[in-house]
């Protein structure tokens, strides 16, 4: 991270040493916002067996509280671009800090009410800074997006595996799981501590929709809903291997310990390609093979988990590469595609609305096939399966075409 803040600040050379600390300050802000948008999410994931345990629910309701994040994902991306243009940007990423907040501290009290209220809440804040950040980054550092893509992608993944790791030690070491889910508001109140500054700023945000004629036109696009189901997929089988993961390892006989340790590797490895995925694609005339490529990656490793489980170290940084790319490509994908910045704005809100919805039936649709079965055969046969469809898409929205 010190590393992108560096060569950051050595591009600034024509601003002056205020504005070069204002934007440091800002960049240091983005970041640490970004920490938040999956540690609090999944960080629960190492915990599901406890809080199934203590309230007694089916694999399916635990399943819920992985659904319902996406679910706020698919439902509130769409208002985000009004909420920022009626309180700014900057605002409106501090109201998605305080509800991340608020969030966790409802989901941490003991009743199974406010962990799924909580849980829900968390989602809402979650959503408003995934559509909005990436929109912050594009208005105030146009010329350096790809840098911080980068540094916002290994941020993302680094917090996450962080706490992955640390909330079973947490929660074994006195804590219990409430406390160990508390202790994740480090990360969102650290962000909007450091964020106040920013909230002086109401400069009007540049995340406009295009005409509803506009809309109406992308949806119908071929090409644009190549890239919704490419980005839409990947969210399907990410969010499926990272809310069940532990549970499939500590049925092949892994500790909690251990489980949780490769749930923090998992986000880990999600994390590397956003330093190796811009730097390639430049040499690139398009992005099919490399989009194939990484879905495959997917693929194998969700039948690697199947065959192979004793193997899981190595098929958890194979997913993890897989799906931090896959996840990559179709970001920037919304950008290349699209004719003009109106054009994509409505394809990043159709793409996540989409992409979420339908990533928000895969955990409890794979929880009630194991509660069936008794096993995670199939659920992971499915998504090996799933993934290779994700190729095809890959491969089509991977052309160098542009939407008309």
């Amino acid at each position: 991270m010190l590393c992108h803040l560096l060569l950051f600040e050595k591009n600034m050379s024509t601003a002056t040493t205020d504005s070069r600390q204002q934007n440091v300050l800002l960049v240091i802000g983005i970041l640490l916002i970004a920490s938040t948008l999956r540690v609090c999410f999944t960080g629960a994931a190492p915990l599901l067996d406890n809080i199934r345990a203590e309230y007694g629910l089916t694999t399916a309701q635990t399943g819920l509280l992985t659904t319902l994040p996406l679910l706020a994902f698919g439902l509130v991306s769409p208002l985000a671009a009004g909420i920022a243009r009626r309180i700014g940007i900057e605002r409106s990423l501090g109201l998605a800090m305080l509800l991340i907040c608020a969030g966790i501290a409802v989901r941490s009290l003991p009743s199974a009410a406010l962990l799924y209220s909580g849980t829900a809440v968390i989602g809402c804040g979650i959503a408003l800074g995934n559509v909005l950040l990436p929109g912050l980054i594009k208005r105030n550092f146009a010329g350096h997006v790809a840098k911080l893509t980068g540094a916002y992608s290994l941020t993302m993944g680094g917090a996450a595996a962080l706490g992955s790791a640390l909330v079973v030690p947490l929660a074994l070491g006195g804590l219990g799981w409430h406390g160990a889910l508390l202790a994740l508001m480090a990360f969102p109140l650290l962000a909007l501590i450091l964020w106040l500054p920013q909230l002086r700023n109401r400069a009007p945000g540049t995340m406009t929709g295009s005409g509803n004629l506009s809309n109406r036109a992308l949806w119908r696009s071929s090409l644009a809903w190549q890239v919704t189901l490419f980005l839409g997929i990947n969210s399907l089988v990410y969010y499926v291997v990272v809310g069940w993961l532990p549970a499939i390892l500590i049925s092949h006989g892994y500790s909690e310990a251990q489980a949780g340790s490769l749930h923090g590797l998992l986000q880990l490895a999600t994390a590397a390609p956003g330093l190796l995925i811009p730097l390639i694609l430049h040499k690139l005339k398009d992005q099919r093979g490399i989009a194939v490529s990484v879905a495959l990656m997917c693929a194998v490793s969700a039948a690697g988990y199947w065959l192979l489980p004793q193997f899981a170290v190595v098929w958890t940084l194979i997913f993890g590469f897989g799906a931090g790319a896959t996840m990559i490509l179709g970001l920037i994908f919304i950008g290349l595609r699209a004719g003009s910045a109106h054009q994509a704005a409505a394809l990043s809100g159709m793409a996540q609305t989409v992409g979420y919805l339908l990533a928000a039936c895969g955990p409890p649709v794979m929880g009630k096939i194991h509660d069936a079965t008794g096993s995670w055969g199939i659920p992971l046969i499915a998504v090996a399966v799933i993934s290779l469809i994700m190729a095809v898409f890959g491969g089509l929205a991977g052309r160098s075409r542009e939407i008309h």
